[in-house]
């Protein structure tokens, strides 16, 4: 756009950059506006809505704009109407919304009255376990999950395509079941408010017509977080006439385990042939070096479109990389960066800062650090370690163990999981204690026993044997044998680990929550084997097991404390999407740990844009952090660092800390400032710069495996070229760090050949 074009440009035009204003200004053909992290887009599509309505005349309510959550479309309208007031008559909802407004307009031909209930997913399970009277709660669970998925990929009881989720004739059995049941009753579920639309337009054309008509310019925001019925309703709402514009980014689709499905963005341009791309490459939040690093591990994925982002805000300083020796030292690390901006002269706030990690169990040592340090926090999408279900189930276990006086914890874990014992059992045994005034509720439960009916009697023996089990490891004999780790089970290592690990397991809490709950079942154990890897350190005997409860207990009164606005967050990987802060730590940044273990294809790739994601939530100071060892299901694990930081473009990166040995570093990636620089974060011995990847002679290169008698197994970690021809400076796994002349010695280091 030329100078004097902003003479006649409208304000509201003239503040966007140029690919925005393009974007706005695209009429015609379908457009996909791939919009990069921090670039704007919610700008834009608001601006594009006031534009049609105030310079091309379009009627308001012939405007269909959809996304993903109520506040977004909240937001979207809010903005859209400052910009052109009578955006207020568009239509901005989320899918889901639209889906329940089309039904309610079109409800006889749906089947359905005008008044229709839409369950959640609490009735969809009550419904479908009414129709399934001889299956197990935690089956039924199962099914309604996998049935609502089937929905969400548009897929009915007869679809071939089923099988892709559940091959089970059952399974089709009780899908169809369900959806007799529901028709019966006239109701509708959360996947029908996209299915049946889709089916709806599908086969009456004079609906499809009519829709078509009504609205002329379809809008759709975070386009990547669309599932298929989703897609297949935009594609059956999009006429001849429509105009059609999404607005989303390839690299920050991360929901595919609730149903996103990438390659509608991917395969956009096919779809809707002939449509326009236009780049949002402008980054706004983020500097430079930030965007750098994020975008030279993305650009890894086969499928994405590809952009490459420009931070609006300069080069900005540089990411920081730091190997610590262990999660503890990795809590210690964060807090030390925390308090020292916060006191220091930037006079930085609390709120400035996040702490991210890909699994809810990785808060605790976070938590108890921050706690005892006086650093206000607050953990975004879940409860604090010590207020989750699991967490205090298991404790109320161990607290009456301790004292089987307690009241409370009997009350909380004596039926659950559910052993028979109601509550007119449990105040059967708890007046008896009170009439007789024995406080001792275990002795009263042992008592009373032959005067309970048999399913009572055989609950109460199987939770006095959990306690037994308990207290059976509180010996201080040696622990036994690790034994592989197996679904469902808790693994110990040492210390009060062993106890904690073996009556929580007796007490039938693991496979409780497994079968209670299929989709976080999982995330719930990963949480209590997290409590039995923080009972390590403590002793195997009643002392340590008092000293372990004691701190949580006073770990809870503190944290209970109110952090005001100003507090840190803690969040997961997943929850971060949206949202920004000045300062973010990306913690566990360790193979298995981020990626998670196993993944390829495209789990990798989703894996891979979950760090993009992360990555560019910080505003001005990004921080890495990966651990030399970690605790992982109770095991002592040495962890090599993160797939993702061999990706990382570390010209781009400060790194601090003891580099493990085959972590590549290029030299031209090492500088002033750079790698070697002395860690100020408390961590270990700063690095020695490497000199050449490669050594004259061709024999040696960076990270090459090496064995010798002498030294045993070891890893090539640095090349110098002197007079008498290339040094070679091998670190082994014992620890020793041997440098020799390639020419003099080669026959004594055996190189090992790659696999």
């Amino acid at each position: 756009m030329e100078d004097n074009d902003f003479l006649t440009t409208p304000d509201y035009l003239a503040m966007l950059n140029e690919e925005q204003r393009r974007a706005v200004l695209h009429t015609g053909k379908p457009l996909l506006i791939l919009a990069g992290a921090g670039s704007g887009k919610t700008r834009v599509i608001t601006t594009k809505i006031a534009y049609f309505i105030r310079e091309k005349n379009m009627r308001p309510w012939s405007i269909l704009a959809v996304t993903f959550t109520n506040k977004a479309a909240k937001e979207m309208a809010a903005r859209a109407a400052l910009i052109e007031p009578r955006a207020v008559d568009s239509m901005l909802r989320t899918f889901h919304s639209f889906g329940a407004w089309f039904l309610r307009r079109n409800c006889e031909q749906a089947g359905l009255g005008s008044n229709f209930i839409i369950y959640d997913d609490d009735d969809s399970l009550a419904l479908l376990a009414s129709l399934l009277p001889d299956k197990r709660k935690d089956e039924v669970k199962i099914l309604s999950y996998q049935i609502a998925k089937a929905k969400d990929m548009n897929l009915s009881p007869d679809s071939e395509e089923l099988a892709l989720i559940n091959g089970r004739k059952e399974f089709r059995t009780a899908y169809t079941k369900y959806e007799e049941r529901l028709r019966q009753i006239g109701n509708v579920d959360f996947g029908d408010l996209i299915k049946k639309p889709v089916e709806l337009l599908r086969e009456n054309p004079d609906i499809k017509a009519r829709m078509q008509d009504r609205f002329r310019a379809l809008m759709v925001d975070e386009y990547q977080d669309a599932n298929v019925a989703q897609a297949e309703l935009l594609k059956e709402l999009t006429g001849p006439e429509t105009y059609l514009c999404v607005v989303g980014d390839d690299d920050q689709s991360i929901y595919r385990f609730r149903g996103a499905e990438v390659r509608n963005i991917l395969q956009f341009p096919e779809i809707f042939g002939g449509a326009d791309i236009i780049k949002l490459e402008t980054n706004y939040r983020s500097t430079q070096d930030i965007l750098g690093i994020a975008d030279s591990v993305v650009r890894n994925n086969r499928g994405r479109h590809g952009k490459k982002l420009v931070a609006a805000r300069g080069l900005g300083f540089r990411p920081k990389l730091m190997f610590l020796p262990d999660a503890e030292n990795e809590a210690e690390c964060a807090g030390d960066l925390i308090i020292r901006s916060v006191k220091g002269k930037g006079g930085a706030h609390f709120a400035d800062w996040a702490i991210l990690y890909r699994t809810n169990a990785q808060s605790l040592n976070f938590e108890n650090q921050f706690v005892r340090r006086k650093i206000p926090y607050k953990v975004i999408g879940s409860l604090k370690f010590y207020e989750r279900e699991e967490i205090k189930d298991a404790l109320a276990l161990l607290s009456f163990m301790v004292n089987t006086k307690d009241e409370v914890s009997f009350r909380r874990i004596i039926n659950k999981p559910a052993r028979g014992i109601g509550a007119v059992t449990i105040d059967k045994i708890l007046s008896e204690r009170w009439n007789e005034q024995d406080w001792n509720i275990e002795t009263t439960m042992a008592r009373v026993m032959p005067t309970l009916a048999a399913k009572a009697r055989s609950g109460i023996a199987m939770f006095l044997a959990a306690l037994a089990a308990g207290r059976n490891a509180l010996s201080g004999q040696p622990a036994p044998p690790l034994p592989p780790r197996k679904k469902g089970t808790l693994i110990a290592s040492d210390g009060l680990s062993v106890c904690v690990a073996q009556l929580i397991e007796a007490s039938g809490l693991v496979s409780y929550h497994l079968a209670h709950d299929e989709i976080n079942g999982e995330t719930r154990v990963a949480n209590l084997q997290e409590l039995v890897n923080s009972a390590g350190v403590y002793n195997a005997d009643e002392a340590g097991l008092s000293e372990f409860l004691e701190r949580i207990e006073l770990d809870r009164a503190l944290t209970s404390e109110e952090a005001g606005e100003d507090y840190v967050t803690l969040i997961t990987l997943h929850n971060t999407k949206g949202l920004e802060f000045k300062r973010v730590i990306m913690t566990g940044m360790e193979q298995g740990l981020f990626p998670r273990e196993n993944k390829k294809d495209e789990d990798l790739e989703e894996e891979r844009r979950l760090f993009y994601v992360g990555a560019t939530r910080a505003m001005d100071e990004l921080y890495f952090t990966s651990c030399a060892v970690r605790r992982v299901w109770g095991q002592i694990m040495y962890m090599e660092p993160s797939l993702f930081l061999q990706e990382a473009d570390k010209s781009k990166l400060d790194i601090h800390g003891q580099i493990p040995y085959g972590f590549y570093i290029p030299e031209s990636e090492g500088g002033e400032g750079g790698i070697g620089k002395k860690s100020q974060m408390g961590t270990t011995k700063s690095v020695t710069l490497k000199k050449t990847a490669k050594s004259s002679d061709g024999r040696w290169q960076i990270g090459d495996r090496v064995f010798n008698d002498d030294y045993g197994y070891g890893a090539v970690a640095g090349i110098t070229e002197g007079e008498d021809g290339p040094v070679i400076r091998v670190q082994f796994e014992t620890g020793f760090e041997i440098k020799f002349l390639s020419r003099a010695q080669s026959k004594n280091f055996l190189k090992i050949q790659a696999e």
